[in-house]
């Protein structure tokens, strides 16, 4: 609840109908879809008179319009109609959208509606009593909307805004804003020259540049490295597989329409890979096992696909083409428990290690239609709340929202900015084994299911790439850095010593390179080496050449100090130890 007596949601759905209302009153003739109140604020969806668009510049208009409504103390008033009247009042008013909404509502059910000034639309409510009751909103951008998300249904315009408590908290939540457009992935990756995306290439597909390559090549060389030590056995998988293979899964059923293909070779249908479980599966299966081989965790950086509408790409964070670091388990019942355990330790620490110490956990339960038989799902649901309590996580229950073939934690991290992103997820699965028909022999010397876990920890290598970039704010640690350290000569005559200290440095396993940009003034130079969020550059004059040293200056924490060659290894070193 805000100090204006309204929780958040009912002040930011009344704030959508304010903005509708004065849509209504500058582009008379507007059909509208819906506007629900969203996180942190709201939407609606228009379609203008003549295939018209909202423009950056219409924005101000419909704000100081709204605000006009409110100084006019506009009532929310609220009606209930029959069907048959609401279509008919809809019919009048020409909202094709709203009538297509009421066809689908049952023929005895009374519809809720709302009036605001001169805006009248389906709504269960509640609103704020009249508009001057909002204390504080903005709107923030238009874009595009089909109707229902389909790109056979026309092309909606959508303005977003939001609305808060108190004009300060709208303050403080545009200053975030502005912090998050500064600190965009998407502007950070062409400016450090990280990745691209090209339209030649194709949408949602992404180039890695040598410096994104070298960054994605740390984290995974980390990644498997923690894998091999937490007992994890690295496989590699084909792009592609037969079509029959995405049958018997099941995937082909439920995923169709966001797998690529098929293809036809030699008169057998393949589809590109959009995740692994199946062909680990088949590796699990390519021999009997024992209960001896239990648990066997298999995990995987693979290359994936997955088709998205062209208008729900941003960047890294939603790709067609990722690398997933997945990986599933096989285990006993008995061993469940423990292996969940494993899994959400295993988060804390990577997260930790790339400055994330805080998760929080959704626990997702059995919904209504549900494979595999009820004491398994009340095994597995149990083995994973007491494995998120044992390590004192924070953590909600969703109840019924796990998916058909077991329960599942996400966990979610958070970023500098304070936004909620999901990473990892531990996903239980009493489908697939029983598809696959996945035995092994017990102790008793009888066939056995197995138990089948899926899980990913940071979801998908591009995403949380992504994520990184502005968490940091292009400004990576050390030990993720493209470059740790620049040799930055003051003149011509330094260059020769810079590249054997460069080799040094190579040789001890850092990464360094020779400032080579001819004709640029020392000043330029650091300030080029700041603007590429370089940590270290260590500035090499005459007197360095002649002590075997450098000027070392921190472009974080503004030290500068004089070391040795030797000095500066041990001190990158230390700084960039791997865990």
């Amino acid at each position: 609840m805000t100090d204006s007596g309204f929780d958040l949601d009912t002040l930011r759905h009344s704030a959508a109908h304010l903005m509708a209302a004065a849509v209504l009153e500058l582009f008379p003739g507007a059909e509208y879809g819906i506007g629900p109140s969203i996180e942190d604020g709201f939407y609606y969806d228009f379609l203008l008179p003549g295939g018209e668009r909202f423009s950056d510049d219409d924005l101000p208009r419909i704000e100081a319009r709204m605000r006009e409504i409110q100084q006019r103390h506009e009532a929310y008033v609220r009606s209930e109609l029959a069907r048959d009247e609401a279509l008919q009042e809809f019919r009048r008013l020409n909202q094709r959208f709203k009538v297509e909404l009421i066809e689908r509502i049952p023929k005895d059910e009374v519809i809720s509606c709302y009036t605001t000034g001169g805006f009248f639309d389906l709504c269960r409510g509640p609103h704020v009593p009249e508009a001057g009751a909002i204390p504080a909103f903005a709107l923030l951008h238009p874009a595009g909307a089909y109707w229902h998300g389909d790109e056979t249904q026309p092309m909606l315009q959508r303005i977003y805004g939001t609305a808060w408590g108190s004009q300060e908290d709208l303050d403080r939540y545009l200053e975030r804003l502005e912090m998050a457009r500064q600190r965009d992935h998407r502007r950070l990756g062409r400016e450090l020259d990280l990745f691209s995306l090209s339209e030649e290439l194709g949408g949602g597909l992404v180039l890695w540049h040598p410096n994104g390559a070298t960054v994605r090549t740390v984290i995974e060389d980390y990644w498997r490295r923690v894998h091999r030590r937490r007992g994890y056995k690295l496989v590699y998988t084909p792009h592609i597989a037969r079509e029959h293979l995405w049958e018997v899964s099941g995937h082909l059923g439920f995923f169709a329409e966001e797998m690529y293909g098929p293809m036809e070779v030699e008169g057998d249908r393949y589809r590109i890979k959009p995740m692994s479980c199946p062909f680990h599966i088949l590796i699990y299966k390519s021999r009997q096992r024992s209960y001896r081989e239990l648990p066997l965790r298999l995990a995987e950086l693979a290359a994936v696909y997955r088709f998205q509408r062209s208008g729900t790409l941003h960047g890294l964070l939603r790709v067609r083409g990722l690398t997933q670091d997945d990986a599933h388990i096989f285990c006993t019942e008995e061993q469940a428990e423990q292996e969940v355990a494993g899994v959400l330790d295993l988060v804390q620490e990577m997260m930790a290690r790339f400055g994330f110490h805080e998760v929080e956990v959704d626990l997702s339960t059995k919904p209504a239609k549900a494979a595999g038989e009820d004491r398994m799902w009340e095994l597995a649901e149990a083995a994973l709340e007491r494995a998120v309590r044992g390590r004192g996580m924070t953590f909600k229950v969703n109840p019924g929202e796990g998916a058909f073939y077991g329960p599942k934690v996400d966990i979610h991290i958070r970023d500098a900015m304070g936004r909620r992103w999901q990473c990892a997820t531990v996903q239980f699965d009493f489908n697939e084994p029983e598809r696959f028909q996945l035995e092994y022999i017990g102790d008793d010397g009888s066939p056995h299911r197995p138990i089948m876990v899926h899980r990913t920890l940071l979801g998908s290598m591009e995403r949380f790439f992504g994520v990184l970039l502005e968490h940091y704010a292009g400004a990576l640690p050390v030990w993720l850095s493209p470059v740790q350290v620049q040799l930055v000569p003051v003149s011509d005559d330094q260059i020769g010593y810079c590249r054997e200290a460069v080799d040094q440095l190579e040789e001890a396993g850092l990464r360094a390179e020779v400032y080579d940009r001819p004709g640029r003034q020392l000043n330029a130079k650091i300030r080029d080496g700041q603007l590429a969020k370089i940590p270290y550059l260590a500035v090499v004059g005459r007197r360095e050449v002649e002590a075997g040293s450098v000027h070392l200056r921190d472009t974080r924490g503004g030290e500068q100090v004089s070391l040795t060659l030797g000095e500066l290894v041990d001190r990158l070193r230390t700084e960039t130890k791997p865990s």
